[in-house]
């Protein structure tokens, strides 16, 4: 296919024109970015990737040359194992899966906090964060229940957001970009005395690009644009008791309205949001072997639709009058917990960790018609860990986490990794656990006559999870670092629907795969990526592959960072193999995919000290239409409904101007 010719192309001349490059480190950047001073909650990645897990990082520095204004678009392009398309571009709904998994089998944090919407777990809560506010992005790969609890099936992803300094520093930044977006962007951090503080400030406005196929709008549909206005700000305040002694506080705040688009029957539609999100948290370092945090929080999602129809005669001829089909209805919920953990060194060099975790939610939507519920979720989770010090070259961990959700029985899960050096530059790891998710509210009780009803008796899904790696460094006139990993995942009571009602299947869905990933550094100057992605996603009988799972992913990343010049270069490339969607209606199963993006970016540092910046940002240089997904609209005339394409954000130049101080 014509997409394969040119991801191999890419893949030729990354491995061939450059000077001895292809691929660069991500996953060593992580103990130099975590290791420094950090507590015991921040310290979690690094302590579970010494143990088996693996973890990556994509830093500032990365996000800010790649000229990204969303996560959704630093994800997609840069984290390997990783497939992510957001539906209509930045700010807005996507698909995802991380290491053949679904999205809803991936948890999502800010700065450790859950945002997870339990209201629909198939909606990542992406579509309203900037990139600018992020110091660092962690991913964790595999199932990561005993610390993060239900719905890390597959894998966990921490947005960090701008960390304290005692130094002062900032930066303002405005970018514009082809789709008339504008993006204006600041933050500052210092100290004064004992005190620390960080602000932040993002605002993102476009009025967005056409998102679906001129032959798929019926004449009612007459909103051709998807656009968004976003409004981010927040404030982080530290204040250190002493060296082992550190009280923080967070407080997060999303204002927006992002447009929702369809090709037919639309006039327009759009979200409102306000979002809020609190942390308070205390940290003690009682002595050099004990470590503990207390942690409170609130995420509090207020929203309100809005719809507009245009009115049809009965001849399916537009009249110029509007229909209000909602007028600011709301959907929203509050989810607030606390969290306790301790972590023990004892003289025989074993390590302890265990804690105890609440979670409360409450939620309604009147447009979907989910009347207001309430659920609780206690836990408690404990893991001990050994290493080098107790076991030659070997570090291993095992941990136990006991839930007691509300209206539904209790759930043990546990998790058993390890990671053993062979020599100074081979290694193995791996993992064996097991995993839950609970079902979310429009699984449970959703009520719209024109969808899939809800099942107030479903299960929670429950998974097996295996994962092995080889992986290891080598200098042979580069710095090499590669890892390849197979996984494999077993669900039971997986959630899908029968005869118009959610249920449990009864067949076993089994998600195997494995992934190659490699990176390097050639010389000061070249670095790069790869990483590819081969899953297969069955229900036990059926030869189907699973709906939103791609059978193959593949992404290539190339940087050129000379020092003796202010610039900045990078080339990245995704390639993404077959894809299927489920169209309601009838219509059944529809393949798309099968489609490359490129991004090229650069930058350019002048002034005192390389303080001012201007960043240039192609995306998807190649101008390639594809769908990110499919959706279902209805014809004017006679109402027979019909697949339409939900397209990707075309070809845009991005240009940023950005002033650190």
């Amino acid at each position: 296919m014509p997409h394969k010719t040119m991801a191999l192309g890419l893949s030729a001349v990354v491995l061939v024109v450059a000077p001895r490059h292809i691929l660069a480190q991500v996953t060593d950047n992580l103990e130099e970015v975590v290791v420094r001073g950090q507590r015991l909650e921040e310290s979690i990645p690094l302590d579970l990737q010494q143990f088996g897990n693996r973890v990556e990082v994509i830093t500032a520095e990365q996000l800010e040359l790649g000229g990204f204004n969303d996560v959704s678009q630093a994800l997609q392009m840069e984290v390997p194992g990783l497939y992510l398309a957001p539906k209509n571009g930045a700010f807005d709904y996507m698909d995802c899966s991380l290491q053949g998994s679904r999205c809803q089998d991936v948890l999502w944090l800010i700065d450790g906090v859950r945002i997870n919407n339990r209201l629909y777990n198939t909606t990542a809560p992406l579509d309203t964060v900037p990139a600018h506010m992020i110091e660092r992005i962690e991913v964790l790969y595999g199932g990561q229940g005993i610390f993060y609890g239900t719905q890390s099936v597959a894998g966990v992803v921490n947005i960090v957001t701008k960390t304290f300094s005692n130094e002062p520093q900032g930066n303002v930044s405005v970018g514009f970009d082809g789709n008339s977006g504008t993006h204006i962007n600041a933050d500052y951090r210092n100290a004064v005395g004992d005190h620390q503080y960080v602000v932040y400030a993002s605002q993102d406005e476009a009025d967005g690009f056409q998102p679906f196929l001129d032959s798929e709008y019926q004449p009612s549909g007459s909103d051709r644009d998807r656009g968004y206005d976003v409004l981010t700000a927040g404030i982080k305040y530290a204040y250190a008791f002493n060296d082992d002694s550190e009280l923080s506080l967070h407080y997060h705040h999303t204002d927006n309205e992002v447009e929702f688009a369809a090709p037919s029957n639309r006039a327009r539609s759009f979200n409102e949001r306000d979002e809020d999100l609190i942390t308070l948290k205390w940290d003690y370092s009682v002595n050099e072997d004990v470590d503990l945090f207390i942690k409170g929080y609130s995420h509090s999602w207020d929203s309100y639709w809005t719809r507009f129809d245009n009115e049809l005669d009965g001849a399916g001829s537009l009249t110029g009058n509007l229909n209000t089909v909602s007028d600011r209805e709301f959907w929203g919920y509050e989810d607030y917990g606390v969290t306790a953990m301790a972590r023990v060194r004892s003289q025989s060099g074993l390590e302890y960790a265990f804690g105890y975790d609440r979670q409360e939610f409450s939620g309604r939507d009147d447009v979907l018609l989910i009347a207001d519920r309430t659920e609780t979720v206690d836990a408690v989770f404990a893991q001990i860990r050994a290493g080098e010090a107790v076991l030659d070259r070997t570090s291993i961990a095992l941990g136990l986490r006991h839930n007691r959700p509300s209206g539904e029985g209790d759930v043990t899960v546990g998790n058993l990794s390890a990671r053993h050096e062979l020599s100074d530059t081979l290694y193995l790891r791996g993992g064996f656990g097991t995993s839950f998710r609970l079902p979310d509210a429009w699984q449970l009780y959703g009520n719209d006559p024109c969808c899939t009803l809800g099942n107030p008796n479903l299960e929670g899904e429950k998974s097996r999870n295996l994962d092995a790696a080889i992986g290891g460094t080598a200098r042979a006139g580069v710095e090499l670092t590669w890892e390849v990993t197979l996984f494999d995942r077993e669900v039971d009571d997986l959630i899908g629907s029968a005869n118009g009602v959610r249920i449990n299947t009864e067949n076993t869905v089994d998600f195997q795969g494995f992934e190659a990933a490699f990176s390097a550094q050639f010389t000061s100057q070249w670095r790069g990526t790869l990483s590819y992605t081969d899953t297969q996603a069955r229900e036990r009988g059926s030869s189907d592959q699973v709906i939103g799972i791609p059978e193959q992913t593949l992404k290539i990343g190339l940087r050129y960072e000379p020092q003796s010049l202010p610039l900045e270069l990078g080339i990245s490339l995704v390639d993404v193999g077959d894809v299927w969607d489920d169209v309601s209606g009838g219509i059944g199963r529809v393949e798309h995919g099968n489609y490359s993006l490129v991004d090229l970016s650069g930058a350019y540092r002048f002034g005192p000290d390389g303080r001012q910046r201007i960043g240039v940002r192609i995306e998807n240089l190649t101008d390639e239409s594809y769908a990110s997904s499919l959706g279902r609209a209805f014809v004017d005339v006679g109402g027979a409904s019909y697949a339409y394409q939900n397209l990707g954000t075309p070809r845009t130049c991005h240009v940023t101007y950005m002033h650190v101080f």
